[in-house]
């Protein structure tokens, strides 16, 4: 009560001079407790009234809540900071700058809330700008100039082929917010938080032949760079391993330039029920518009996680109606409560919604969780170590469990969702993942 503290000194100078007056209290509706609460005020008469038992002073017990010491918020880690670095694709063909983005969030919200014991966390972003000669520049300057305790959250087209055996070498672990070569899943010492093009392929093909029940299913591939190859037959080999079938047709580009329509045509030939398409964002473009202008909307069509970005929703609108893409994480765009950390934490960081910023934070909050659990010194030696030792890390922004471990080779990620393409939005087909059988 705010008045309580003055009423009781008034009140104690009234008894100690006998005064014939009583005191008059405030009525404080709004302070928390009222047992001092005074009298009204007698009428002029010739006795005054004896003095009321509420001027009793209250003991310790009975003191408001008020007068006790406001708990302090934890104080903004001011220690060493622990050196994180990441690799990503800020400039150049494919851009990806929303993974370093979101990581860099996470960390600043745990630096703020007093860091790992009192230890900031300092991410170092290098841009490799799509080359592999960035990509070495990069990673050797985070390694051996910046001495990194580890990689977290890079997204690059490259960066996995270019430093995977170097990392390995120096022995540098690394949680990929976004995995795109073949090596991110394949490398001793890398292991990604998406599930990637190549499973993307496996359990999209799945989906349309295990969970739509589809019989005549087709492969497009758009996305032709030599040394990937091999990576996208297997990916397509292992889907008619699991499903004891195989595909109605699989044509492939000649160059990553060339107009996809075509091949889409030869697909409606074949009478394919389901195609998966993979690609960029032009190939996104092209295959939406050509689903509208050369009437393909009877065929469902299922693009990799590259085709789910808004920017390809707003372009295409209605003209790509019914296209659909897997999203690695819980879709982006859904308002499923498990996204409100992320989301909230994204907007106050001014970082843009999309599946590579999903990537990022998980990434950075697997990452965290890792150095909370390291007893002693962080080091590049014990992150190492709890990497290794990483227990499976359960979240509902996946499918299956993260892990990493021991292994000579890890994609976790083995699950995805399906969203459809419905009057320029993206909206989510089915509430279940879809997870690809051990």
């Amino acid at each position: 009560m705010k008045n309580y503290p003055k009423m009781l000194v008034l009140l104690a100078t009234l008894l100690a001079l006998v005064l014939v007056a009583s005191a008059c209290g405030n009525d404080d509706d709004d302070a928390e407790g009222t047992a001092t609460e005074q009298p009204a005020a007698p009428t002029a008469t010739a006795e005054a009234p004896e003095a009321p038992a509420a001027t009793e002073a209250p003991t310790a017990a009975e003191a408001p809540a008020a007068t006790e010491a406001p708990e302090e918020a934890p104080a903004e880690a001011t220690g060493e900071p622990i050196k994180v670095g990441n690799v990503s694709s800020l400039t150049g063909g494919a851009l990806f700058p929303e993974a370093s983005a979101a990581a860099k969030a996470v960390f600043d919200r745990v630096n703020a809330s007093g860091g790992i014991g009192g230890r900031p966390i300092q991410l170092i972003v290098e841009d490799d700008a799509g080359s592999p000669e960035g990509a070495a520049t990069a990673g050797r300057k985070l390694v051996e100039q910046d001495d990194v305790v580890a990689m977290v959250g890079s997204a690059s087209t490259l960066e996995c082929a270019v430093n995977s055996a170097f990392y390995a070498e120096q022995g540098v672990y690394a949680i990929q917010g976004t995995g795109v070569d073949p090596l991110c899943f394949l490398s001793s010492n890398i292991s990604p938080v998406n599930t990637g093009p190549y499973a993307g392929i496996t359990v999209s093909l799945y989906y349309a032949s295990e969970t739509l029940g589809l019989e005549n299913v087709c492969n497009v591939n758009l996305f032709v760079i030599p040394d990937l190859a091999p990576a996208f037959d297997a990916a397509v080999e292992r889907w008619e391993a699991i499903a004891g079938k195989t595909l109605t047709l699989r044509v492939g580009a000649a160059t990553l330039e060339d107009d996809p329509t075509p091949l889409m045509l030869q697909a409606r030939d074949a009478g394919c029920d389901a195609v998966v398409i993979d690609g960029v964002e032009p190939h996104a473009l092209a295959v939406g518009r050509a689903i509208e202008s050369q009437g393909l909307s009877d065929i469902i069509w299922i693009g990799l996680t590259s085709y789910y970005t808004d920017s390809i929703a707003s372009q295409l609108g209605s003209a790509g109606n019914g296209l659909r893409a897997n999203s690695e994480f819980e879709p982006y765009g859904s308002d499923s409560p498990v996204l409100d950390d992320w989301r909230s934490l994204m907007t106050d960081a001014g970082v843009p919604l999309t599946s590579f910023a999903q990537g990022g934070y998980i990434a950075a909050t697997i990452f965290v969780d890792a150095l909370q659990g390291i007893d002693g010194d962080i080091t590049r030696e014990s992150v190492a170590e709890a990497m290794r030792a990483l227990e499976p890390h359960e979240t509902p922004l996946l499918g299956t469990p993260y892990t990493f471990g021991p292994g000579e080779a890890h994609a976790p990620n083995q699950a995805s969702k399906f969203v459809e393409l419905r009057d320029g939005e993206w909206v989510t087909v089915a509430d279940d993942w879809v997870i690809l059988p051990g």
